[in-house]
């Protein structure tokens, strides 16, 4: 079977890095590569990552620039890009290499599930997925995966602060359409109880017609609430 890397993009996340990596342990056991990519913490995200993952670097902060410099370094033939709130289901290294071993499939992504308090989640993620599958693009949240010569081939991840996962997917999809995993990632809804649910899908909806519209992804950034550092 073609070799596996997983690359988790860290930014401050001491309070679930731990279980996050650990989580991964058996997909190691089987022989993936577990890279952390960090953005610049500034908490204990590194001590606690250490020990759990077989390779940490940094990289300039933002989840496109950070998951690129994972890439780079990364042994693997197949690339699988997992944000740190996000689980994988305990076959997932299996379903995705034997399914990119069809050369129909050059990259995919899973369904997701959100988890949190507001009774709107399963709305939310049954809504993410059939989108995904009607339009062929993924997002971050459902842990995008990809050959790595598609990966050069589409120009990876431009270095934007927002929307980078769905700049990738137009790129992909002229080269093969996704393969969608019906195998569910869990995703944490955190955003959605911070902040509300009706109010963060009516934002995300918003942000994702003005990106089409052609709004500048760093103006998108500062309405998500992304606020770079000096």
């Amino acid at each position: 079977m073609p070799f596996l890397s997983i690359i988790v993009p860290v930014l401050d996340e001491e309070a679930r890095i731990g279980a996050a990596l650990a989580a991964l342990a058996p997909f190691r056991a089987r022989g993936a590569e577990v890279i952390v990519a960090d953005g610049g913490s500034s908490d204990r995200t590194l001590d606690i990552a250490r020990p759990l993952a077989d390779r940490i670097i940094a990289a300039p902060r933002g989840r496109g620039a950070q998951m690129n410099a994972g890439a780079t370094v990364a042994r693997g033939e197949v690339l699988l890009f997992l944000h740190a709130d996000t689980s994988l289901p305990p076959e997932a290294d299996t379903l995705v290499l034997e399914g990119l071993r069809d050369t129909t499939w050059q990259w995919g992504r899973f369904d997701v599930r959100i988890e949190g308090r507001s009774p709107w989640l399963p709305v939310v993620s049954g809504f993410m997925n059939w989108r995904s599958m009607i339009t062929h693009v993924a997002t971050g949240d459902q842990a995008m995966f990809v050959t790595r010569a598609a990966f050069d081939a589409a120009g990876r991840f431009p270095e934007i602060p927002l929307m980078e996962d769905v700049a990738l997917s137009a790129h992909l999809k002229r080269i093969s359409r996704p393969l969608c995993l019906a195998a569910r990632v869990i995703s944490s809804g955190r955003r959605f109880d911070e902040r509300g649910a009706i109010r963060m899908i009516l934002l995300m909806w918003r942000l994702r017609l003005e990106y089409w519209l052609g709004v500048e992804p760093a103006t998108l950034a500062r309405r998500y609430g992304y606020a770079p550092r000096d």
